[in-house]
C-alpha cells in the first residue's frame, strides 16, 4: 500500500518511504532505513528527516501467519506502531495509522466508528491493541480503518494481484459469496486521508469504498474489466472451506462520516477498477514489482 500512496502524492509532495525489512528504489521518492525497534532512535530520525505527516502502514497481516506467531504479531502490529506514536508525538508530528476492518465479529453490515470492536483471531487483536496503544502515545492521531487493493511488489503480491494473476494464467479461483467487504483503492485512500488531514482531523474514522459487495463478486469484477474469464471465478462459502482461522463474514464499514468531512462520496469498485487498470497500462504494475530489494 505504501508504493502506491507514494505513487500517487510524489507529484504534489516530498515524500519519503521509510523502509524497515527491504530496500525501495520508486522514481520520486526517497528511501531511508529508519528503526522502529526504538522510540528514541526513531526520534533522533524523523527529527533529521523533519517530515510534516507521517503514515505508518508497516505490519504483520497475513491472518494465519499471525496465528502461528502470536508474539512476533504483537510485536510488528502493537509494539511498532505504538514507537512511532511515541516517537511521532514527541516532535508534534501529524500521524495517521493504517488499521483495519478486520476488528469486529462480522453479524453486522456497515459498522460505524462507535462499533465496540471483538476481534476473532490474532491478527485483529493486535491490531485493536495497536490502536488502544496509539491513542495513548499520541492522541491526535488519525486512525484509518480501511480495505483497499492496488499493485502489490516482488515480495507481497496483493489480493487483485493475485485474481488477475491467476486468471491470466487459466487458474480456476474459489471466491467466498459468503464475505462482504467495501474495498477502496489504495490511490483513492491515499487522496481522502490527505483531504481529512488538511481538516486537522483525528481519532478513528472509516474510509472505504461506497459499495459494499462479497469476495466472489469483487473478482467477478475484476475479471470483467481487465477482460479475463469469469467462468474461472469459482463460487465459494467461507463456512464450508472450514478455515483454521476464525475471520468475520462482513467487514464491510460505514463511511458517511468520512464522506461528509469531505463533502463527496468515496466512489464505487467499478471507478476504482478503471483506474487499476489505467495504472497498469502506464506502468505502475511494473514499475512497482521491480521497485522492492532485499537489504
Amino acid at each position: 500500500m505504501a508504493l502506491n500512496w507514494a505513487c500517487r502524492m510524489r507529484h504534489q509532495s516530498d515524500v519519503i518511504l521509510g523502509t524497515h525489512r527491504h530496500k525501495v528504489n520508486l522514481e520520486g521518492a526517497q528511501s531511508v532505513a529508519l528503526d522502529l525497534e526504538s522510540p528514541e532512535r526513531l526520534t533522533r530520525q524523523l527529527q533529521a528527516l523533519a517530515p510534516t505527516l507521517v503514515i505508518h502502514a508497516a505490519g504483520m497481516t497475513r491472518v494465519e501467519q499471525c496465528e502461528q506467531r502470536p508474539r512476533d504479531a504483537e510485536h510488528a502490529n502493537a509494539g511498532l506502531t505504538k514507537n512511532v506514536a511515541i516517537a511521532t508525538h514527541e516532535l508534534g508530528i501529524k500521524l495517521v495509522h493504517i488499521s483495519t476492518d478486520h476488528l469486529f465479529s462480522g453479524v453486522r453490515s456497515r459498522v460505524t466508528e462507535e462499533e465496540p470492536p471483538e476481534p476473532l483471531n490474532v491478527y485483529a487483536g493486535t491490531k485493536l491493541q495497536a490502536e488502544e496503544w496509539v491513542r495513548t502515545a499520541n492522541p491526535e492521531t488519525l486512525i484509518v480503518r480501511t480495505n483497499f487493493f492496488g499493485w502489490g511488489h516482488l515480495y507481497r503480491q496483493s489480493f487483485s494481484d493475485w485474481i488477475i494473476a491467476s486468471l491470466r494464467s487459466g487458474r480456476r479461483i474459489t471466491m467466498f459469496e459468503d464475505v462482504y467487504f467495501t474495498p477502496i483503492l489504495a490511490d483513492s485512500l491515499a487522496l481522502a486521508t490527505h483531504d481529512v488531514v488538511a481538516k486537522e482531523t483525528s481519532g478513528v474514522l472509516n474510509i472505504a469504498g461506497d459499495e459494499r459487495l462479497s469476495k466472489y463478486d469483487f473478482a467477478v469484477r475484476v475479471a470483467e474489466r481487465f477482460g479475463l474469464p469469469k467462468a474461472l471465478v469459482v463460487r465459494g462459502s467461507m463456512d464450508s472451506s472450514k478455515p483454521s482461522v476464525r475471520r468475520p463474514h462482513d467487514m464491510s464499514l460505514d463511511n458517511t462520516k468520512a464522506s461528509g468531512l469531505l463533502g463527496r462520496p468515496l466512489g464505487k469498485v467499478d471507478e476504482f477498477l478503471e483506474e487499476l487498470y489505467e495504472q497498469e497500462q502506464q506502468g505502475r504494475a511494473t514499475e512497482l514489482q521491480n521497485a522492492v530489494l532485499e537489504q
